[in-house]
């Protein structure tokens, strides 16, 4: 199975299908996965296949890799449309990650003030303060909801335990909408299990749970690569321009990305 393991601490630039040309920030290390989920679907594939053996990189590491990137792109008369934390796991477990985005901001403000900061963030740490108050500081502060469905969550995203979705969806609300609503839609039956999550069953009340959020905008998307879990399928054009529909009938501004 292929898998995808990045660079760390700047990989890129890279298009990426929802944000332009995103220059990555990996705060992982480069050997392996490091995350609070285990999604089925996850690109980089299974934690336990791809467990990391060297430390993250450190708060100045992150910033000379960046600004050395950022400097030699200004040099080749491009600049990203997006720096993007991403990478081999969850951004936010780095024990400095909002000293980083302080960071990130001063260095982008210097080389490449038109560029947005973007966190893709599973939003399992977001009761954190200091992670909080870090995204809402970004300009893309991009949280994921697949469902809310518990046992749903527990199938696909398979959180680390102590998670806790109420208590996620209620300071996803705090941020008062300055946050995006990501959601993977998907198919196909692994261990005799349905994983559609794009009919009414699952689709209602995450419509709901949006609502009550309030997010900027929703972006849905499906598969793009190869998946840990083989079984997993692509949810259709249609699937999700029918999803991107019902939430613009409630005022909710929405993507679809195929």
């Amino acid at each position: 199975m292929a898998t995808i393991i990045y660079p760390s601490p700047i990989f890129g630039p890279v298009k990426s299908r929802r944000l332009g040309v995103s220059l990555g920030i990996n705060l992982l290390p480069d050997d392996g996965k490091a995350c609070t989920f285990d999604c089925l679907y996850c690109e980089c594939g299974f934690n336990a296949s791809h467990k990391t053996r060297k430390s993250l990189p450190t708060r100045s590491e992150v910033a000379e890799a960046l600004e050395k990137k950022l400097i030699e792109m200004n040099g080749e008369g491009v600049c990203p449309d997006v720096l993007t934390f991403a990478g081999n796991g969850e951004p936010t477990i780095h024990p400095q990650f909002d000293e980083i985005i302080d960071d990130t901001i001063r260095i982008r403000d210097k080389h490449c003030p038109n560029a947005r900061i973007s966190v893709l963030t599973n939003a399992s740490l977001i009761t954190r303060p200091k992670v909080f108050e870090a995204l809402k500081r970004v300009d893309n502060n991009i949280l994921k909801l697949d469902t809310v469905d518990k046992d749903y969550i527990a199938f696909l995203d398979r959180p680390a335990a102590g998670y806790d979705l109420d208590a996620i969806i209620e300071q996803m609300k705090a941020f008062e909408g300055k946050a995006v609503i990501q959601t993977m839609f998907l198919k196909g039956i692994v261990n005799g299990k349905d994983a559609d999550n794009t009919g009414d069953r699952h689709v209602m009340p995450w419509i709901d749970a949006v609502k009550r959020i309030s997010p900027r905008e929703v972006m849905i998307y499906t598969i793009d690569r190869e998946t840990p879990q083989r079984e997993l399928r692509k949810a259709t054009r249609e699937e999700l321009d029918r999803i991107v529909a019902l939430l613009e009938k409630e005022g909710i501004k929405a993507s679809a990305s195929y």
